[in-house]
């Protein structure tokens, strides 16, 4: 969380140099078209992924299992999809790594070890709804 407010600061920035080195290289109607691909693309994606992980998750559950994976693949999908939803092309790029399932699995001890952190230290609410 320390190095929240420098990524709110730093990832616009960075997005902003880069869609303006895209506009000066391309012209500004590809970039914008690149823009409008990539998050239509991402949308498809997301919601490709996300009912495939639903339909395990469901599968997990109906054996009596917890769907521990299939929740932090949810985390995923989801944090990739707005990643996607975002202008620009480094958004772009995390979105993809975060939706595709080969990459994901990269970032899942990631995930995996925010949330024991955060359970760790106490910082986690469980509302349950009756």
């Amino acid at each position: 969380m320390k190095y929240m407010l420098f990524l709110l600061i730093a990832l616009p920035v960075v997005e902003i140099a880069i869609l303006l080195l895209s506009g000066h290289l391309i012209g500004i109607w590809p970039t914008l078209l690149l823009i409008i691909i990539t998050g239509v693309f991402g949308v498809f994606l997301a919601k490709r992924q996300g009912v495939e992980t639903l339909r395990k998750a469901q599968e997990q559950m109906r054996y009596g299992s917890m769907p521990g994976h299939e929740i932090i693949d949810g985390i995923c999908i989801l944090i990739g999809g707005v990643f996607l939803l975002l202008p620009g092309f480094v958004s772009d790029i995390i979105g993809i790594i975060l939706l595709l399932p080969m990459t994901r699995n990269l970032f899942k001890p990631l995930v995996i070890g925010f949330i024991m952190n955060r359970m760790n230290r106490g910082r986690v609410n469980i509302i349950r709804y009756k």
